[in-house]
C-alpha cells in the first residue's frame, strides 16, 4: 500500500456469509480489499506490458534463433 495515498471511500458488494465469516476473523475489509486491488492492478500491468511488448519478444527469439546469443561458444572460465 502506498504510505500516506489519498484515501478515497468507496462502496463494494460482496458476499454477505464472505463479510460477515472476514468480520468474525477480524481481517479488515479495507486492507484485504486495497491488497487484492493492488495485486489486480500488478497482474494487469504485466499483462498489458507482455502484450505491448510480445513482437519484440518474438523479434528477439527470431534474432537469436538466426544469429545464436553472443557469448555462444565463449566459456566463462
Amino acid at each position: 500500500m502506498a504510505q500516506g495515498a489519498a484515501r478515497k471511500a468507496t462502496t463494494v458488494s460482496a458476499h454477505s456469509g464472505l463479510v460477515a465469516e472476514a468480520e468474525s476473523l477480524g481481517i479488515n475489509l479495507s486492507d484485504a480489499f486495497e491488497r487484492a486491488v493492488e495485486a489486480s492492478v500488478r497482474e494487469a500491468r504485466h499483462r498489458r506490458w507482455m502484450d505491448e511488448n510480445r513482437e519484440g519478444f518474438a523479434a528477439y527469439d527470431r534474432f537469436v534463433e538466426t544469429n545464436g546469443v553472443f557469448s555462444q561458444g565463449k566459456k566463462l572460465f
